[in-house]
């Protein structure tokens, strides 16, 4: 069959992302599961890894998950409970209390753990890579210690019985981007090669909590991570978890139209709603539970706390934006205030950071203490950040783009110099670009816009960073109609109009009506398929309007 332009324009993305050749672009649509996994065996560790968790199972030994309070954590602590359950183990789980216990393991915490749960064995996910003095402290307990985990590494690993990392320097796995998530898959995987204890193929219903944690981490969606959320996207579409049922039904998502947004967008907020606000043990109780009744009440209680979330993530936004505008000459953004809750700033802070394109770092103010998220963009990393700064920080570490850290109150104003002097010393020049949408290519006409194209475009789905939906810049188009709609009518509903008289439905999402029939515009924009009354048409997703000439008040020549 004869290529259609279609077909084209879709292979011409591909080759833009580095996907090249007939092979390579069906294996990047069609990821292969078996074929596309790297070998567990190849992680740091994962031998001694396995051999110590068939001893506990052998011994009666109580293993303890210990996690994170983010979805990537409790994804990761639900994998690792549910499969050991599963096999046979002694297992119970700890999700730390972001208020009380804060971020990784800390001695008081890991205390009164060990008075709670008498744990022989303590597996982390999502953290521990940088916990070296409190795993030399569990040493001296005689309590073993196996980490998992994806975050940045220092120079002395902890001395952790594994410590199963695929970004240790010695490390020979051929992909660097696991979440959290990935890395727990992954031990499960090393269990199933090594031992008799998983039927081959049942690990693959863990693959809904794979997609869950991979995409709510935002890491890069290709290589093994791709493969991990195609399927993982399919195994919830059937999935056996009534907490997810329960979140579907009471968001009113069909979960077998679910995608890599309904989990970031969705599900994760009200998941994440628990520990922002409470404690996280609620959405782990969620995940783990298998009775549909009380996981319609938990999925309740959390889109309430979802709620609540949004409104103080907009009280701090409000406050946060009137101190920035003193900061204009700053090159990265350093605020905080008492009360600021802990649990919503890390979201203000993207929200801040997209608002201002420069690094933001902001704190809740508690206790003689700053606890603070930052986050950032380009090439600023917040790893090597926190890295510089660590002598003025009580703790703190990240990834590149994300991180957590505390300073006492009285370092405050001295990490806000010592940022903006470290961020200067890099002599970054045009980040902007970054922040600005890429376009795939540009048209003038609509002819190429076809119902065809719009479903092979979806062919390239799971989308997230690494595999972002592409975005065309359309020129020279004519609004027929301009029409307000949604809730307080912060959107708009277009009909534009371009050079050869064809015409197309748009929206814009919290757009500012300013627009007229007849305006002529430019515009970035998604192209997607719009399925109503049982029909397909495509439809552009307005990403930013980019010009505007206004024809019925026209510029003086």
């Amino acid at each position: 069959m004869a290529a259609t332009e279609a077909d084209e324009i879709l292979r011409n993305i591909l080759e833009r992302r580095g996907v090249k050749g007939d092979k390579q672009q069906q294996n990047f649509l069609y990821p292969d599961y078996p074929a596309t996994l790297h070998d567990p065996l190849l992680l740091p560790d994962m031998e001694p890894a396995v051999e110590r968790i068939v001893q506990a199972i052998s011994d009666g030994d109580r293993i303890l998950v210990y996690g994170d309070y983010d979805i990537d954590g409790l994804a990761a602590t639900t994998l690792l409970v549910s499969t050991l359950e599963g096999i046979g183990a002694d297992v119970t789980a700890f999700i730390p209390d972001r208020f009380e216990d804060g971020y990784g393991l800390n001695q008081a915490t890991l205390q009164a753990v060990l008075e709670a749960h008498a744990p022989r064995l303590i597996i982390t996910v999502d953290t521990g890579s940088t916990a070296v003095a409190e795993i030399d402290w569990l040493n001296q307990a005689g309590i073993d210690v196996i980490v998992t985990d994806h975050h940045e590494v220092l120079k002395q690993l902890p001395n952790a019985l594994a410590v199963i990392n695929p970004k240790r320097k010695d490390s020979h796995y051929p992909f660097r981007g696991l979440a959290g998530t990935g890395v727990a898959f992954k031990l499960v995987q090393g269990l199933q090669q090594r031992t008799k204890l998983i039927t081959p193929g049942q690990e693959k219903w863990l693959l809904d909590l794979v997609a869950l944690g991979t995409v709510c981490d935002v890491v890069p969606l290709v290589d093994e991570n791709r493969t991990l959320v195609y399927w993982g996207l399919k195994v919830l579409a059937k999935t056996r978890r009534a907490g997810l049922r329960a979140l579907a039904d009471i968001t009113d998502q069909d979960l077998s139209q679910v995608s890599a947004s309904t989990l970031g967008f969705i599900f994760g907020p009200r998941l994440n709603a628990a520990g922002r606000l409470e404690n996280a043990d609620l959405s782990l109780k969620l995940l783990l539970s298998n009775d549909i009744k009380s996981c319609l009440a938990m999925a309740v209680k959390l889109n309430r706390l979802n709620t609540a979330r949004r409104d103080q993530q907009t009280k701090v936004e409000a406050e946060a934006n009137k101190v920035i505008e003193q900061m204009s000459n700053h090159a990265v953004i350093v605020v905080g205030h008492k009360d600021w809750p802990q649990g919503v700033i890390g979201i203000v802070a993207s929200k801040l950071m997209e608002k201002y394109r420069k690094p933001v770092f902001i704190m809740q103010f508690l206790d003689g203490q700053a606890k603070g998220s930052a986050r950032s963009f380009g090439d600023y990393n917040l790893a090597d950040a926190i890295k510089y700064c660590r002598p003025l920080l009580i703790s703190g570490g990240g990834h590149s783009a994300a991180a957590g850290f505390t300073v006492a109150l009285e370092n405050v104003d001295d990490l806000r110099r010592k940022l903006n002097q470290h961020y200067r010393a890099q002599k970054l020049t045009n980040q902007d670009r970054y922040l600005e949408p890429e376009i795939e290519q540009r048209f003038t006409k609509f002819s190429s816009l076809t119902a065809d194209l719009a479903a092979k475009l979806e062919l390239l789905a799971p989308f997230g960073p690494g595999n972002w939906e592409p975005n065309f810049e359309l020129s020279t188009l004519t609004i027929r109609q301009v029409k307000p709609v949604g809730r307080e009518a912060k959107h708009l509903k277009l009909r534009v109009e371009d050079v050869h008289g064809h015409e197309l439905e748009a929206i814009s999402f919290n757009e500012q009506n300013i627009y007229r029939v007849g305006d002529r515009i430019s515009v970035i924009a998604k192209l997607r398929l719009n399925n109503y009354s049982g029909r397909s048409r495509p439809e552009l997703v307005v990403e930013r309007i980019t010009t505007k000439v206004n024809l019925h008040n026209p510029p003086l020549l």
